[in-house]
């Protein structure tokens, strides 16, 4: 079946009270927008249009950098959900086969749930997702007579018999694109908002003889987000859920409420995450390997049988190979780290690779920017660098040279060699015990005075 995407993404927000717009609000530090699209495109969609409206050149941008292929249409005025749909109409002129519609502010979509939606279009005209609501309020309410929808009730509209349904509108739907578009041309404004909602188009299409049906997911599903308080529990919600996930999949997590996942987040089988991780965009983690208490990890590689932290960061572009060791206090950016070496204390390795098996001394630092220009630090295998080590960029130190402690290293190191870049220490005798006299002394003075 080839199938659209129309994913509504227009709305401000008013009641988040910001300038961002409400769909690039972040769950698992992605915008809620890039969950529904990821749901989306599980129905591997021949075609996607997001509609955009309030900050649209903010969802835009953010829409590019998922997959520029998706295109975004502009709902200038805000006239209601069939309005916004029908917004598509140009982009999909021509297109033959199902449109789904979704929200970009419904991040907790299931892929089995538009599975079944697609699945219930082969048996009618429209579908509607629906939900079990445990607390109806003031949803819209499906009023079904058997398999078959008859129409969607506002609660203002509502008898108190309609009221007491359970079974409430998502807002969700699919349909061959030219009867959604030939039913949205049918929808009225008729109404106190005087605006053109898409729940219309049910009784429309009843009101033609179509087949019209309802099929149900979870409620948590359908979970839209207004607020900023209804952020956090969506927050709250889909860490529960990515965490769940991970140890299903054989992830030990020894206190997995204290652990933070991103949307993309991949650790693999017999994995080890200890307490208080924080797991950033784009962020892969081999079987096997051990990430310790407080690191923070973003936009990195880890290999299998690697150890992090405690309290290490790594940053974008950083690549652990097998069986590295990076520990307390150690930062990793934009760097190569090969199979057995070792980062153990205090350092910053950025825009370096380290070869197998070398071992980096404490303290070390690459000295990489030079207030315009980032530079090249190269280690070779089986180096062992001194502590305090500061490695000026760019430098290249040779297969199983060393560095001496304290060492400042401004020239490339011979293979083999150790490079001693300090100064003499000189010893003077009694010095220290007069500095401290005269400097007391100085001290009472300014006091009296």
């Amino acid at each position: 079946m080839t199938l659209a995407l129309v994913i509504l993404a227009a709305g401000k927000g008013t009641r988040m009270n910001s300038d961002l717009p409400k769909v690039l609000h972040p769950i698992g530090q992605a915008p809620m927008l890039a969950h529904a699209l990821r749901a989306g495109a599980d129905l591997a969609p021949a075609r996607t249009v997001v509609v955009a409206g309030h900050g649209a050149d903010q969802v835009r941008a953010a829409v590019a950098e998922i997959d520029e292929t998706i295109e975004v249409v502009l709902q200038p005025e805000q006239k209601g959900t069939a309005h916004a749909v029908d917004m598509a109409r140009a982009a999909l002129q021509g297109f033959e086969g199902d449109v789904v519609v979704l929200y970009g502010d419904t991040p907790f979509l299931r892929p089995g749930t538009l599975e079944r939606m697609t699945a219930a279009r082969g048996r009618c005209d429209l579908v509607i997702l629906g939900f079990e609501a445990a607390d109806p309020a003031r949803y819209g309410r499906l009023v079904m007579d058997g398999d078959r929808l008859e129409r969607i009730v506002e609660y203002k509209d509502a008898t108190e018999a309609e009221r007491a349904i359970t079974f409430c509108n998502s807002g969700l739907m699919a349909c061959d694109a030219a009867t959604l578009f030939s039913l949205i041309a049918e929808v009225g404004n008729a109404n106190a908002a005087g605006e053109y909602y898409l729940t219309d188009v049910v009784a429309l299409a009843n009101a033609r003889g179509l087949a019209v049906t309802a099929v149900a997911c979870d409620e948590a599903e359908t979970l839209g987000i207004n607020t900023r308080g209804e952020l956090a529990r969506a927050e709250a919600l889909f860490q529960s859920r990515a965490r769940a996930d991970l140890m299903d999949q054989g992830v030990t997590l020894l206190a997995p409420e204290t652990v933070h996942l991103a949307m993309d987040t991949v650790i693999g089988r017999d994995a080890l995450i200890e307490p208080n991780v924080v797991f950033g965009p784009g962020v892969t983690v081999e079987s096997g390997a051990r990430i310790r208490a407080f690191c923070h990890l973003e936009g990195c590689h880890v290999s299998a049988g690697a150890v992090v932290g405690p309290f290490a960061r790594l940053r974008p572009g950083a690549e652990l190979a097998e069986d590295v060791h990076i520990g307390n206090f150690v930062e990793i950016k934009n760097a190569e780290i090969a199979e057995g070496a070792k980062v153990n204390h205090l350092s910053y390795i950025g825009d370096a690779s380290i070869g197998a098996r070398t071992n980096i001394g404490a303290g070390t630092i690459t000295c990489n920017y030079d207030g315009v220009f980032k530079h090249r630090t190269e280690i070779g295998a089986g180096v062992f660098i001194g502590s305090d080590t500061m490695l000026v960029a760019p430098v290249r130190v040779g297969h199983n040279a060393m560095t001496a402690t304290g060492t400042v290293v401004t020239k490339d190191i011979p293979e083999g060699a150790m490079a001693i870049g300090r100064t003499e220490q000189v010893n003077k005798p009694g010095f220290a015990v007069k500095l401290f006299d005269m400097l007391r002394a100085k001290k009472t003075r300014q006091t009296r005075g």
